[in-house]
């Protein structure tokens, strides 16, 4: 049994699971929604709420020990990333639980989450994935024999909507404002053409939700244009209640489902997938694969293993 645990900008999250081949089957899956993005964008810096989180990780270790996890991997996205005090937030961890926080780049991040893509299968035609966080947004190409290529966007969908919604539910003019800030964070996305978008996280999961249930995954421009009309139409109450989404969730999805749209209109193509595994999943695999040198190993694990 392995667990892997994910500090966001929006939620901290707990997977243990067990690895079966390629497959990670989730035995206890939880999150707790810290919203430590806002906090710094607020406040400049972590501050009081370094103490919740520490709590929160030791309640998470309990958590996976008590279902048998014999590794426990902690990573930090972007709110460790760019808080100034986000080091004594790590010292502060790893002194409570003894657990090692690693501090993802942008690029290890979207690596990660494409291992929870793939399942460790090798890329055989050119692919982009886009992972909408709270904080920021990673973008991926992975092309056939070639190493992955990612950017990380300071535009998630927390931040999105602290930067252009005072409404609830927003107007028009902030909506068009999300559209035209989304388009623009998307220039910086890698070049290419790939021939299929791939997403993950939160935002695009509970897009599947807003209309009828979708066999494939999948999520066109027009469907995620409508959904985009219909949760951006009535309060984040209704949208939490409607939809069973979190509250806290319904509030920034309307932003969400705009960065999604400008990563299709980016790259071209008419719908993306919607992946049922992304980083917590990546982060089983490859500490199931490389053990505690995982993250040395990641470019290496991202070409994929035969079985």
């Amino acid at each position: 049994m392995l667990a892997s645990i994910d500090i966001g900008s929006y939620s901290v999250h707990l997977l243990v699971a067990r690895v079966r081949g390629r497959r990670v089957e989730p035995l206890h899956d939880e999150s707790v929604f810290l919203g430590l993005g806002r906090t710094i964008d607020a406040s400049g810096e972590l501050g009081p709420a370094r103490a919740e989180l520490t709590a929160t990780i030791a309640s998470f270790l309990i958590a996976a020990l008590s279902r048998d996890a014999s590794d426990v991997t902690v990573v930090g996205t972007d709110p460790l990333r760019r808080a100034p005090d986000a080091a004594e937030a790590v010292a502060e961890i790893e002194a409570a639980t003894r657990l090692r926080v690693n501090v993802l780049s942008h690029e290890e991040e979207a690596i990660t989450a494409l291992l929870g893509v793939t399942a460790g299968r090798p890329i055989v035609r050119t692919t982009a994935v886009v992972d909408v966080g709270g904080g920021s947004t990673e973008v991926l190409v992975a092309t056939p024999g070639a190493e992955p290529v990612a950017r990380g966007l300071p535009l998630g969908a927390t931040r999105l909507t602290g930067f252009a919604i005072a409404h609830d539910p927003p107007t028009a003019d902030e909506l068009a404002s999300m559209a035209s800030a989304a388009r623009d964070a998307m220039v910086h996305a890698p070049d290419a053409a790939p021939a299929e978008l791939v997403a993950v996280g939160g935002t695009a999961r509970s897009l599947l939700r807003v209309g009828s249930p979708l066999p494939n995954r999948a999520l066109s421009r027009r469907r995620i244009a409508t959904a985009l009309r219909h949760i951006a139409a009535v309060p984040a109450a209704t949208i939490a209640e409607r939809y069973a989404v979190r509250p806290s969730r319904a509030a920034v999805l309307p932003a969400g489902a705009t960065i999604l749209a400008a990563a299709l209109e980016r790259y071209g193509l008419d719908h993306l997938r919607v992946a049922r595994g992304g980083l917590r999943e990546g982060l089983i695999l490859a500490t199931a694969r490389a053990g505690s040198g995982w993250r040395a190993e990641l470019l290496e694990l991202a070409r994929g293993w035969e079985r």
